[in-house]
């Protein structure tokens, strides 16, 4: 074990291998020594094994309807209860991880990549193609998200494909302007003129070496991000524009448990604490994430 601590932490490695290894060591030794971090990072993890072993973990079918027992109390045998159908609310929250964890991950595919590659693009030729890029980025982010993501939906039609279109529709602007803001800081270095002076193309100097200099502070607001992304979800799927019965989704399931907030509390508020705990969770990680990765800071 010795060998292998004194290998990651070496500072001068041997390979591009060992480098890449060292600084991830490094990284991950750093979120552990931060307690929010750990814990949010311990959150997502229990998300992620929820999502993969929830027929495991579930105990009941979330979609199984048992009307003589409906709306019962949490009990040994519904540890959160019936809902107004009679379905176990444990059973519904847990699938409903899986549907929550698809949407985060299938707009930060195609919002993160996108805006990063927007972003570069406008900081490292600057000029009117600047111009443009960053004045289509100013009319989406002049719009309020929330607002936008209801409008698409509404012209797209509920469900979640159509919930993920729009949510990363009105995500990708802040990706762009962060990417931008870190390109300008270094597209007139020295290094970037060497590579230009060996003959490297725009699209090589673009993918090779300046997409990889941004990505530390993407990965961090993409993190960040992810509690925001959940909560549009959540609310997407409270009015009706989301994930369609009888799918389990948690903004949908509060939705339905409104009427009931007084008497069976535990309808609506079941999956409200799913949606706060990995919210939480997904902050707690991207502030570790933003104190580690931030240059500027001293815990590298």
């Amino acid at each position: 074990m010795a060998d292998i601590h004194g290998w990651l932490i070496d500072d001068s490695p041997a390979s591009r291998f060992q480098a890449r290894a060292g600084r991830l060591y490094r990284i991950v030794s750093a979120l552990a020594r931060n307690p929010l971090a750990a814990i949010g990072a311990i959150i997502i993890l229990a998300l992620i094994v929820t999502a993969a072993f929830a027929p495991l973990i579930a105990g009941h079918d979330p979609l199984q309807q048992d009307l003589p027992h409906r709306l019962l109390p949490p009990s040994s045998t519904n540890w959160m209860g019936t809902d107004e159908l009679g379905r176990d609310i444990w059973a519904r929250v847990i699938y409903g991880s899986r549907i929550t964890l698809v949407i985060v991950m299938l707009v930060v595919v195609l919002t993160a990549p996108a805006g990063l590659l927007i972003g570069a693009i406008s900081g490292y030729f600057g000029g009117w193609v600047d111009r443009i890029l960053m004045g289509v980025t100013d009319i989406f982010l002049s719009m309020p998200n929330l607002i936008l993501a209801l409008a698409l939906v509404a012209a797209l039609g509920p469900g979640i494909e159509n919930a993920v279109i729009a949510i990363a529709v009105t995500s990708w602007p802040s990706y762009a302007r962060i990417a931008r803001a870190e390109v300008l800081t270094f597209r007139n270095a020295e290094f970037i003129a060497a590579v230009r002076l060996q003959g490297a193309s725009a699209a090589r100097v673009i993918i090779g070496h300046v997409l990889p200099l941004c990505t530390a502070s993407l990965i961090v607001r993409v993190t960040l991000d992810m509690a925001g992304i959940i909560l549009t979800a959540a609310g997407l799927g409270f009015i009706g524009l989301g994930a369609q019965p009888p799918l389990p989704e948690w903004g949908a399931m509060i939705a339905r448990g409104r009427s009931f907030i007084l008497e069976q509390w535990w309808v609506a508020t079941m999956p409200g604490f799913a949606i706060i705990l990995v919210s939480l969770g997904f902050c707690f990680l991207g502030d570790g994430l933003r104190d580690v990765l931030d240059p500027k800071s001293g815990e590298r």
